[in-house]
């Protein structure tokens, strides 16, 4: 408690985690012996009626708690919660809801026996069928043969015994469903088999655990003080309407602007991979969004290069590259700089399978557009069709707009938030600029010197690279999303009058009081919130060479939150970059190979190793690069 108070006061660095902990345990135990804690989150039906959510499961309400060392002392963060539960009753129903009454009266299907076994592996149930034993299990998987087929040893001479025949003679118990499977629990290695019909699952009723450390918690929420920045005006064309504007909470509209530097495309086509989009309705899709591109700005041919091309969902390979030949013999060797495709509302693999050829085969720029989309679209109207991959990057190229963006996206091994490519990133978009900044997000706390080391030494590299003296001034900031405080207006007239949500307006900051005690860190809402509680974003400063203002550092990061190219609204997260660094990541994920991403590498599981890979390397088989015509573009907007 003396380290844990000299850090409070501003005299000691580093935060003694120990003391930390402790205190953390002690205000957790009343709770974990309450309730049912689910990572730091504790959740029971009790704290607001649980609600049904089908298929078996209910939503329980709950809250989340930590406690933080702030700039008032110890806090403690308390949050709402919510998760999904399966619902208290026997594992037959279970089922039921989960495929259908009829499950009870015809043999399963292997995709049904996949359904059972991902909903109960790790549920934790209790047998029935022993009277007041009520003994529990977690359960493990799934017998593939059905109940009537299992026979089991039953002394040590291997005399073997259906499982039928034996709750029958051992519990008087007759198994009324013997064509369902059998569930499997406690060790694998050793054959436990339970019929569905006798077990239910487990509920968690304990007594409270004695407050005995004499640590005590106000009971009022602490009041902070705020400030609410002011929008940014935002500059369009000067030969449209309207050649400024200034959002009104957190929002603007498109109407009579036009953009500042519209794009050029000249030469394009599109392909149709939808049967129920006639070739009529396709041709009025195209010339309605070539009609609204002008109106918007942006110099765009009405004629394609190739008449629209039909093609089916199944043969996309084969129908880009005709596209892209017959298009390029068209132009006489002329690159397209777009293509349209127009999809199935249903199309499974075709989008990521039409983007990975687009991008990394044949180098073309697509839009794709869904039927339901094409079918809205009239003079009136305009649909907006405007491994996990750790590394996800971009950075800015045309300063001082900082609108455009290049990315590198690159895989790397599981759970490992370093960038390892951050080096290659810099060598190109820093060049000529006068200063730096990084804005990262994906880090947690325990991680930030760690990466600010790691990811400043290689930007400083790659700054030498291009000229020996060349060391512009960096200023680093992680962005968190992943946090449990919540900001609430005391005042109505501080509240959003757009919804009945009561949020804080956008632009609202905090930099005081819950924040740390010694480091520059800052909480700041940019957004209007349009459905439940507005989160902030938590923003920390670990490296500033630009000596910015907290009031400068605090309105250029709100700012550049109202210049993200996909909607007219301001966005919560940090800053453009941090999206569409999310959205580089997500479209890598197309470039993988079937098998990697059925192996979990979309979504954090295991990477795989290329043949080939020197000792000592992380052996992470590369993603497919994109050609150089893509890069230049902001190609996953």
């Amino acid at each position: 408690m003396h380290h844990l108070g000299h850090f409070l006061a501003g005299k000691r660095a580093d935060a003694p985690q120990e003391a930390l902990k402790i205190l953390d345990i002690v205000l957790r135990e009343l709770s974990t012996k309450r309730y049912c804690p689910i990572g730091r989150s504790f959740f029971s039906p009790d704290i607001r009626a649980a609600q049904r959510l089908g298929d078996g499961l209910e939503s329980w309400c709950g809250f989340y708690q930590s406690i933080r060392p702030t700039q008032m002392g110890l806090s403690l963060n308390i949050d709402m919660a919510s998760a999904a539960f399966i619902e208290p009753l026997p594992v037959i129903e279970y089922v039921a809801q989960l495929l259908g009454k009829d499950v009870l009266s015809r043999p399963l299907s292997d995709s049904d026996r996949v359904k059972i076994k991902k909903a109960l592996r790790g549920v934790k149930v209790e047998v029935t069928h022993r009277g007041n034993a009520r003994r529990k299990y977690r359960v493990s998987g799934l017998t593939s043969q059905p109940t009537r087929e299992l026979v089991f040893p039953v002394d040590d001479n291997s005399t073997m015994k259906s499982v039928v025949e034996y709750f029958q003679e051992m519990y008087g118990f007759t198994i009324q469903h013997t064509h369902l499977p059998c569930l499997q629990v406690g060790n694998q290695k050793k054959a436990n088999y339970l019929p569905m019909e006798t077990v239910q699952h487990n509920a968690y009723d304990q007594d409270p655990y004695a407050k005995e450390f004499g640590v005590k918690i106000s009971e009022k929420l602490a009041s902070v003080e705020a400030r609410i920045l002011p929008a940014p005006w935002l500059k369009y064309h000067e030969t449209g309407k309207e050649k400024d504007c200034l959002p009104q909470v957190g929002q603007w509209n498109m109407m009579n602007k036009k953009m500042i530097n519209g794009m050029t495309v000249s030469r394009w086509s599109c392909i149709n991979f939808s049967r129920s989009v006639q070739e009529s309705v396709a041709r009025g899709f195209c010339n309605e969004l070539a009609q609204m591109c002008q109106v918007s700005g942006m110099e765009f041919n009405p004629e394609p290069v190739i008449p629209i091309y039909n093609a089916r969902p199944d043969q996309v390979e084969k129908a880009l590259k005709h596209v892209y030949h017959a298009s390029m013999s068209k132009t006489k060797g002329k690159e397209l700089e777009l293509l349209l495709a127009i999809l199935p509302d249903n199309n499974g693999s075709l989008y990521g399978d039409l983007k990975r050829i687009c991008e990394t085969d044949l180098g073309l720029i697509s839009q794709c557009c869904l039927t339901k989309h094409v079918y809205k679209i009239s003079k009136q109207y305009l649909a907006n069709v405007s491994l996990k991959i750790n590394v996800k990057v971009v950075a800015s190229q045309d300063w001082p707009e900082v609108t455009k963006y290049a990315g590198l996206v690159c895989a790397q091994a599981h759970r490992q938030e370093l960038i390892q490519d951050l080096y290659k990133t810099w060598q190109d978009p820093v060049r000529g600029t006068v200063s730096g900044g990084m804005i990262r997000d994906g880090v947690s706390e325990g991680q930030f010197y760690q990466v600010l080391l790691y990811e400043l030494d290689a930007i400083r590299k790659a700054c030498a690279s291009l000229e020996p003296n060349y060391q512009p001034p960096v200023t680093f900031i992680v962005v968190q999303k992943r946090h449990h405080t919540r900001l609430f207006a005391n005042n109505h007239r501080d509240r959003s009058s757009t919804d009945k949500s009561g949020n804080i307006l956008p632009g609202t900051v905090v930099d005081s009081k819950i924040c740390h005690p010694t480091e520059f860190d800052f909480y700041l809402c940019s957004h209007a919130g349009i459905q439940g509680t507005s989160r902030p974003a938590h923003y920390h400063v670990l490296w500033d060479e630009n000596n910015f203002t907290a009031d400068g550092i605090q309105s250029l990061t709100n700012n550049l939150c109202y210049t993200y190219a996909r909607c007219t609204r301001s966005v919560s997260v940090g800053s453009p970059p941090a999206y569409y660094a999310h959205l580089a990541a997500f479209r890598a994920r197309f470039y993988m190979e079937p098998e990697m991403q059925e192996n979990g590498s979309t979504g954090g599981g295991s990477c795989h190793a290329s043949k080939g890979t020197r000792a000592g390397e992380t052996g992470v088989r590369p993603l497919p690069a994109l050609k150089e015509n893509v890069k230049r573009v902001m190609f996953y907007c």
